[in-house]
């Protein structure tokens, strides 16, 4: 029996997830498809950041950053585990920006999204205490503003469960072929990995495929056109921890291009990102040498200390699917976002989205719902906005406070393994638990206090199917184990599949 869905969506990053849930909450029968993991591309390989873009005041994008800096408090409310307030130090280097425009540039933005949680700007002296020594000693002035850092793949993860609760169907390892307009809508078969396949319709398709979002869309047209999207590359670095403190701080480039440098994973400094035309043909996406030398560098201008390749521990890299607005220079393309509708038969829309950002997905997502809503009478209103995200409800955004109460919940287990559970899954650890009353409870350990049950955990409830999806995206210990320590977790996904 074929089933009928009110909304097919085809890809599980942020914006796929995040229409996903928004649908899902307003009472639509909604079905995502993935054809690999969740956040398994573009949407875990961010900078890891929920900001405004300061650097897009430069190109005018005055919009754009106010809905980006409003996104972020309200991101912030929804997810205090995942997402959390962190300091910039901008530094002021004679010769490129001056000083009056950095500050002019910092007022708007701490002025143009209503800012209410988060403090503001001001300036610091670069020669105490904790930067200095750790910047180049010609440094003498910055400045310091607020953003916030945020788990990029457990954001898209947290929006597929509230989309599942919320009566979604969410499908991993399914690749989506031969969408076909038919009198109510999209006929599409489903291909999942298990090689069995379903037939399958749906009143709308929402194309969120990211890079691939073109060629989803050229298979329903049967023809091919100028491409609307266009593909940038952005690698990142990350060496061993270079400073200390939880600040991070913002780098201007001689290219006028910035570079962060962002504590990162307790033991690790994350540099980056690089903007390079990419296209499919250019094969798998990695990091080149040259963008390797470009960070190393760009760091080696701020740092007192300077690094070479050799101290790169690890990388990774994303393709950007921006709209393509035709600007000559990658870092000019614009970030924001353009939904496209087409109907390719009679009250039947057809959804493309081209380009968006972590920060903005939330009204991304409320953006394509009110689009979409004349398809739906009986839809419902807008609800996203107030509304905690799984494990968001801490009593509050105050991570410490709630720390300390699971400390005396769960005083049996070691701290720093509670505080990244904690982090990681909120109010939904006690889910995790169970019953567990010790380490013993806990079942296997592995490198770096990966225990079974948050293994099986992650199996029952996040769609975890190997390895690499722990290791990579629902958590970042891929970066802190050894090939044997990853292995030894691949061979337990082997015997226990």
């Amino acid at each position: 029996m074929t089933k009928h869905y009110d909304m097919l969506i085809i890809g599980g990053g942020i914006n796929g997830t995040a229409i996903a849930r928004d649908a899902a909450g307003r009472g639509l029968k909604v079905l995502l498809c993935e054809k690999d993991d969740l956040a398994s591309h573009t949407s875990s390989s961010s900078t890891k950041l929920i900001h405004g873009g300061l650097r897009y005041l430069e190109h005018y994008e005055f919009r754009l950053v106010r809905e980006s800096l409003i996104e972020r408090e309200v991101l912030l409310r929804a997810a205090p585990h995942i997402i959390r307030p962190m300091r910039f130090v901008l530094p002021y280097d004679e010769g490129l920006r001056p000083a009056w425009m950095l500050r002019l540039g910092l007022f708007l933005y701490d002025s143009l999204g209503g800012r209410k949680e988060l403090p503001g700007t001001k300036t610091v002296k670069l020669t105490q205490a904790p930067h200095k020594g750790v910047l180049e000693s010609r440094l003498k002035k910055g400045f310091e503003y607020s953003d916030c850092w945020v788990e990029d793949a457990r954001l898209v993860v947290l929006n597929a469960i509230d989309a599942r609760d919320k009566g979604a169907e969410v499908q991993t390892e399914a690749y989506v072929s031969d969408i076909v307009p038919i009198k109510e809508g999209y006929q599409a078969k489903l291909n999942r990995s298990d090689k069995n396949h379903e037939i399958i319709t749906a009143k709308c398709v929402v194309n969120t495929a990211g890079p691939w979002v073109d060629e989803v869309l050229m298979g329903v047209k049967g023809q091919s056109n100028q491409s609307s999207v266009r593909l940038v590359k952005g690698s990142h670095i990350v060496t061993k921890r270079l400073f200390e403190g939880d600040h991070a701080y913002i780098f201007q480039n001689q290219d006028n291009r910035i570079i962060f440098a962002i504590p990162y994973e307790r033991n690790f400094t994350l540099i980056g990102t690089t903007d390079v035309p990419y296209t499919h043909a250019d094969g798998p996406v990695k990091i080149s040498q040259d963008e390797i030398n470009y960070l190393v560098s760009a760091a080696n201008e701020y740092f007192e200390h300077d690094i070479t390749s050799d101290d790169v521990a690890w990388t990774y890299s994303g393709v950007r699917p921006l709209y393509d607005d035709k600007a000559k220079n990658a870092s000019a393309v614009t970030r924001d976002y353009v939904l496209n509708i087409d109907e390719f038969t009679d009250g039947a829309p057809f959804l493309s989205v081209y380009g968006g950002k972590i920060t903005t997905s939330r009204k991304l997502a409320e953006h394509a719902m009110q689009k979409l809503l004349k398809y739906f009478d009986e839809a419902g209103k807008d609800w996203t906005e107030k509304a905690r995200l799984p494990g968001g409800d801490i009593d509050g955004t105050d991570f410490d406070d709630y720390f300390e109460r699971l400390s005396s919940k769960y005083g049996w287990m070691p701290a720093g393994l509670l505080r990244r559970l904690a982090r990681a899954y909120g109010s939904r650890i006690d889910l995790l638990m169970g019953d567990a009353k010790s380490m013993d409870d806990m079942g296997e350990i592995f490198a770096d206090n990966l225990t079974e049950r948050e293994i099986n955990y992650l199996r029952k409830y996040e769609w975890v199917k190997s390895a690499d999806d722990i290791l990579w995206r629902r958590t970042k210990l891929g970066v802190h184990m050894n090939e044997d320590q990853q292995q030894a977790l691949k061979n337990w996904f082997d015997n226990n599949g």
